[in-house]
């Protein structure tokens, strides 16, 4: 039986009480929170699933647009307007609320998808290509975000199962065994006292 080594008294046995009470509160209240953070969890998992199911879509149509481009254009061609082509990308750090906290997320700011060659140069295949690892880029960036807010929340899951674990498996067996023990200890001291005190009440009245 695991217990505190503590004076069998009625001041510690109060204080042992409100100890389980305040830890048995805790549990109940850790228990909730995990089992938010869990449904959250498998939210944002499934949304990186989908997110990569799309991005396996995508790349399944924008390579193909790459070669076809290269084919058409020729690879010479292609690397020279690459190098005329300058697009600014601004990524940010946010704050997102998910389970009731806040947590770091990433935002990425894209450029709206243009022609940044001369008319005489352009190509379908080139616009294609541009608009398809545009479009991947998209999803790309935003399963970035989602995935670092599922990993957090996964590290927080685990905080989380490790302190109901120390409460369900150390801290309240600890304090229940240690209030069990208080009480029996109280109760035969009670009992003892009862019948010292009937005796010495027996044996005053004989002498008497």
């Amino acid at each position: 039986m695991a217990r505190e080594s503590i004076a069998p008294t009625k001041s510690n046995l109060i204080r042992v009480k409100e100890r389980l009470a305040t830890a048995e509160e805790g549990y109940d209240l850790l228990e909730q929170k995990r089992e938010i953070l869990v449904m959250e969890l498998m939210q944002k998992v499934e949304q990186v699933k989908l997110l990569e199911r799309d991005l396996d879509s995508r790349i399944q149509t924008a390579y193909p647009a790459l070669k076809r481009m290269l084919i058409v254009v020729g690879r010479e061609r292609a690397d020279r307007l690459a190098r005329n082509i300058r697009y600014r990308f601004e990524l940010t750090e946010k704050q997102v609320t998910a389970a009731g906290m806040k947590l770091p997320s990433l935002e990425i700011h894209l450029p709206d998808a243009e022609l940044k060659y001369s008319a005489a140069n352009s190509y379908a295949e080139c616009d294609e290509t541009v608009l398809e690892f545009f479009e991947m880029l998209k999803i790309c960036t935003e399963l970035a975000a989602v995935r670092t807010i599922a990993w957090r929340l996964a590290r927080e899951v685990r905080k989380t199962q490790r302190r109901v674990n120390a409460l369900e498996k150390m801290v309240i067996p600890t304090a229940r065994d240690t209030r069990i023990y208080i009480e029996a200890s109280l109760e035969e001291r009670d009992r003892d006292s009862f019948f010292t005190s009937k005796l010495l009440k027996k044996k005053a009245g004989k002498e008497l």
